[in-house]
């Protein structure tokens, strides 16, 4: 369909300068509608995801990208985390293995 639109030929006969004007309208819009509702949201939903996993402390309850839930027990100077998942059962993880979306729905199940 969008080819059918960016081909038509302007109803004014030969005026070619319509119909050219029109088509980059179209495109312009296309383009607009996209980074406003695809790129954009993604990208602020990457920064945040950024934010999150530089601000975990000690104590922070967590779900990783797996599914386990555990709570931080140590930050890692190499940027690793410890995070206890049963009583004296502690795994060793990367920050990016945690999931921010799982956490903020534990946070907001509890809160309500």
């Amino acid at each position: 369909m969008i080819q059918f639109l960016l081909m038509s030929q302007p109803a004014g006969g030969s005026d070619d300068s319509t119909g050219g004007w029109f088509n980059m309208v179209f495109l312009v819009g296309i383009f607009a509608v996209m980074y406003f509702f695809m790129i954009r949201p993604q990208t602020k939903k990457a920064k945040d995801q950024k934010n999150f996993i530089e601000t975990i402390e000690k104590g922070t309850k967590i779900v990783t990208v797996s599914g386990v839930h555990g709570r931080i027990s140590k930050v890692n100077e190499n940027g690793t985390l410890e995070v206890e998942i049963d009583t004296n059962t502690k795994i060793i993880m990367e920050r990016s293995g945690i999931s921010m979306e799982m956490t903020k729905a534990r946070i907001e199940k509890k809160q309500a």
